[in-house]
């Protein structure tokens, strides 16, 4: 396949549906990306929500590494703002020592809650780090004993596996991939949240042209989007006008993108300052196979990039399912078709 096809889901709550239910959605969709042959399977962290239930990503990702056997699979991303770097490079030398080679780690840079979860998070938290300092002493952490001449000299986040979990920044502006190019990172354009063209790509030329890279490593540009197939153009956009995005301006001049109107609303109510909501239809690629798939080469063709990572906001969890099995179809029919056209002929 020309181009890698990814996964990011979210551990979906339909209605009437338990979390433990959504989780064994989950599980499965990971098991059937394995044999369809998708690349990678992240989960998502959020928190304090009725519409999704991976709050904590460390611990699913453990499951979801004992249910599979050879896909990657990894955070989409971890907040690390919240949390000590030294404790999720624990989290993650661990998992990485226990499935070598197939564990990925996402860092986000959302806020991935709302008020009061963000300050139960971050309760007794009292270092001012900027969030690429923090990447890059986790980074640190993951890869060998802190050095001479820092204050925690010998520090090791043990156990140090032979290879280290993989890291990725996931982001939606040119801030993030300015601070992905100048640590060597992979780039995640999470054209989910912000679907302005324009902005996708200042973000990954200016990712491209600040890359540093101390061990050899080349950029790696990632384009996060969401897709809905289905068996007809009719039917995918019937299921794509049900989505909507829904985002929160604060009056100190913050945006966020919230799962709905009730959640800005109460978002508003926590922060404890004036806002506005915007709601509105959402960006999503949808249509039937051939039709999505001439949307994604488009999109590969404009922005460069060298995988997709999917998310789908179907809340049904077989339509989920099933959109995503058409969407690998769509990329592996053309594969086989090509291959087949040029074998010699005798």
């Amino acid at each position: 396949m020309g181009i890698r096809l990814s996964i990011l889901d979210q551990t979906l709550i339909h209605k009437d549906e338990s979390p433990t239910e959504a989780f064994r959605h989950t599980i499965e969709l990971a098991q059937k990306a394995e044999q369809w042959g998708y690349h990678r399977f992240w989960v998502s962290e959020h928190h304090d929500s009725d519409l999704v239930a991976g709050s904590s990503p460390e611990v699913l990702i453990s499951h979801l590494l004992a249910k599979t056997e050879r896909i990657r699979v990894g955070s989409g991303g971890v907040m690390l703002q919240h949390y000590s770097p030294y404790k999720v490079a624990e989290n993650f030398n661990v998992l990485a020592s226990l499935s070598p080679s197939r564990v990925d780690l996402g860092i986000g840079r959302a806020p991935g809650g709302l008020p009061h979860s963000i300050k139960a998070l971050q309760a007794g938290k009292t270092d001012n780090a900027t969030l690429p300092e923090k990447i890059a002493e986790l980074i640190r952490y993951t890869r060998e004993p802190v050095g001479s001449g820092h204050a925690l000299a010998g520090l090791k986040a043990s156990p140090i596996p032979t290879r280290p979990a993989d890291i990725y920044l996931l982001g939606a502006s040119r801030s993030s991939a300015e601070t992905a190019g100048s640590l060597g990172l992979p780039y995640v354009f999470a054209q989910f949240i912000n679907n302005d063209d324009a902005e996708a790509t200042q973000a990954f030329e200016a990712y491209r042209s600040l890359f540093k890279s101390a061990d050899g490593s080349r950029p790696e540009a990632i384009l996060g989007v969401p897709v809905i197939v289905a068996d007809t153009d009719e039917e995918a956009k019937r299921i794509a006008d049900d989505y909507r995005i829904v985002r929160i301006h604060l009056k100190s001049g913050r945006t966020i993108t919230v799962g709905s109107v009730e959640h800005a609303e109460e978002y508003g109510r926590q922060a404890e300052e004036e806002f506005t909501i915007e709601d509105r239809q959402a960006y999503v690629i949808y249509g039937s196979k051939s039709e999505v798939r001439a949307q994604l080469l488009e999109a590969q063709r404009k922005y460069g990039v060298e995988e997709f990572i999917i998310i789908s906001t179907i809340r049904n969890a077989a339509q989920r399912l099933r959109s995503y099995e058409l969407l690998f179809e769509a990329f592996s029919e053309v594969e086989e078709a090509a291959t087949v056209s040029q074998a010699p002929r005798v």
